[in-house]
């Protein structure tokens, strides 16, 4: 059992990110109300945040800017209008995903640029070229993270096999990412164990990102703090894809920190989450979300499900578990 200290107290070396713009944009592909972006980050400062990721740096070549909003590309030149020098300690992050970012031509050196840390997200059997990705942006003088997407599907040898890999590598922080809501607590302090051999191997980080299909985003990253985790995603009011995540006004109302203020995040929630979903944005929570995470399956089915404004859950259920 964890020590209660471990639940109560804080550590210093906890960081709350704050993935709204990314994780969130992948429901409405990435177009925010007017001011929705700036008014974020501002909340994101009273509040405490520690980091902002600003969404994706994906590939041009690959994706159509006229069918996206900004924070899929991330433009330097965009996040400048936002947060302008960002003479803040809010640190601003980015993602790269292997394979759909074109890192060498689109990151730049960092000196350049106003993002600080660039997140790299990548599958079990693309962690040589998640590697790469690293490499190359810790030489460009960014931060990094890599976060290992659909843990939950990967073997155990294998998931040791990338951190060793990873351990040896320049990357700062090591990822768990719980992308089909899949884990529950009990295997997540098993998870952490995993994590933390080869973080305190290598000295990394590690950090948490949890979704909510079974609403166990929450729970998940609080079993994390207790278990030494120190980085921590988290978007207001759980906005992101499918089912969502680990809700920000729940992660600071747990967090003891003294440094951390809900007020500004319940505010932020007030004026654009709620008004931007009574107006057709659709995430969250839903039968189709917890189905999907009970099966350990990947979510889009269940996307195209909600989609569809589809009802009939027992088809559903026949259709991905293949029953007659």
């Amino acid at each position: 059992m964890k020590e209660l200290s471990d639940m109560m107290s804080f550590r210093p070396s906890v960081k709350v990110v704050d993935a709204t713009l990314r994780d969130g944009g992948l429901v409405n592909d990435f177009y925010f109300p007017e001011g929705f972006e700036k008014a974020l980050y501002e909340a994101n400062l009273k509040a405490g945040v520690d980091i902002m990721e600003f969404g994706y740096k994906a590939d041009k070549d690959l994706f159509d800017v006229d069918k996206f909003g900004p924070c899929k590309f991330c433009d330097d030149d965009f996040i400048r209008s936002i947060v302008g020098e960002n003479n803040t300690d809010l640190k601003i992050a980015a993602m790269a995903d292997v394979g759909r970012c074109n890192y060498k031509r689109d990151i730049i050196e960092k000196a350049e640029s106003p993002i600080d840390i660039i997140r790299v997200a990548t599958y079990l059997n693309q962690i040589p070229a998640a590697i790469d990705v690293i490499e190359d942006c810790t030489k460009k003088g960014y931060q990094t993270s890599c976060n290992i997407m659909a843990l939950s599907t990967g073997q155990e040898s294998d998931i040791k096999v990338a951190l060793d890999l990873l351990g040896k590598s320049p990357v700062d922080i090591l990822y768990i990412v719980d992308s089909y809501g899949a884990i529950y607590p009990e295997e997540m302090a098993r998870v952490c164990d995993m994590f933390g051999e080869f973080a305190a191997k290598y000295n990394k980080k590690i950090g948490i990102h949890a979704h909510d299909n079974q609403k166990l985003a929450f729970a998940n990253t609080i079993e994390c703090v207790g278990d030494g985790v120190d980085y921590l995603d988290a978007t207001y009011m759980s906005m992101g894809r499918g089912a969502g995540n680990c809700a920000m006004e729940s992660l600071l109302g747990f967090l003891t920190n003294p440094k951390y203020n809900i007020y500004p995040v319940i505010k932020f929630i007030e004026e654009y989450m709620k008004p931007m979903k009574e107006k057709g944005v659709v995430w969250g929570y839903d039968l189709q979300y917890l189905l999907t995470g009970v099966m350990n399956q990947h979510p889009r089915t269940a996307i195209a499900f909600t989609k569809e404004k589809r009802k009939d859950y027992t088809n559903f259920y026949k259709e991905i578990t293949s029953q007659e």
